[in-house]
């Protein structure tokens, strides 16, 4: 009998010891899983600014946020395999840093111009529309379209498409505009307010956010412009990237997320036009 007792004990203790082994094992395994699908992460630096008000830029308590960056970020929780991380950066050095590999994705409203098209690959779907009109401070009756900035001093950001737009313009159609290039928001708010600008070439979202927050006092006139569609910019290799990032958008503005993007942070829907 007591054989018999010592015999079950043993076969007992190898029985739990062989589940507490597999159990082991199975956490391991998962554990393993878990590891390999968090290395298995792509982390892509986005590229953008602080200075494009709504867009890209910095809240009252420093906090990045805008329609570009929040639309990143909801694209982030679509494509689990990629981890996007924010890298700030003065606009005209963007492009720069795209080519030399030190950011993977720009994310600044970006127009297709054919300076661009030849380095870069934007990604296929649009998501939204970035309308570029003259705008000059709101006592300014002289100038009611692009025709009128003749000899005047027009600003716009080096390597912006505002920037590509009255360069060819002033070119093709000797508008003798004098083009200054500054990339401080501010100090050409000031320099539009006081003269020293005659005008600036911008959307009018980016007007009704300085109106607003800074008692700008612009306007804008004359007819659109451009009214571009925007893109995220990527380099030529990132074929795959792109094409979960399409993936992306049109899920999202099927879910209705852009358009509400757009609407909170652009003071409509600019995403209609598509």
């Amino acid at each position: 009998m007591r054989k018999l007792t010592f015999y079950l004990t043993c076969v007992l203790m190898l029985f739990l010891t062989a589940c507490s082994s597999t159990e082991k094992s199975q956490i391991d395994s998962s554990k393993d899983a878990k590891a390999q699908g968090k290395n298995n992460v792509q982390t892509i630096l986005v590229g953008t600014g602080t200075q494009f008000p709504n867009i890209c830029f910095l809240d009252d308590k420093g906090n990045l946020t805008g329609y570009d960056v929040e639309l990143v970020r909801a694209i982030d929780e679509k494509l689990p395999e990629y981890n996007f991380e924010f890298k700030t950066m003065e606009f005209s050095n963007l492009l720069l840093s795209l080519e030399t590999g030190k950011i993977d994705l720009i994310a600044h409203q970006m127009e297709v111009n054919s300076e661009r098209e030849e380095k870069f690959l934007f990604n296929k779907e649009p998501y939204n529309v970035f309308p570029l009109q003259v705008t000059v401070n709101a006592k300014n009756n002289d100038i009611q379209s692009i025709a009128d900035l003749t000899g005047k001093n027009v600003s716009v950001s080096p390597t912006s498409n505002s920037a590509v737009f009255i360069e060819k313009y002033n070119k093709e159609h000797n508008l003798g505009a004098n083009i200054v290039y500054s990339s401080g928001s501010v100090d050409v708010n000031n320099q539009l307010a006081t003269g020293r600008l005659d005008a600036i070439i911008t959307t009018p979202f980016a007007v009704k956010y300085y109106n607003e927050s800074n008692e700008a006092q612009q306007k804008v006139v004359g007819d659109a412009l451009l009214n571009s569609k925007v893109y995220f910019l990527l380099n030529k290799d990132e074929v795959p990237l792109q094409e979960r990032i399409d993936e992306a958008i049109r899920e999202l503005k099927t879910e209705g997320v852009i358009s509400e993007l757009s609407k909170k942070w652009l003071g409509d829907d600019y995403t209609v036009d598509f």
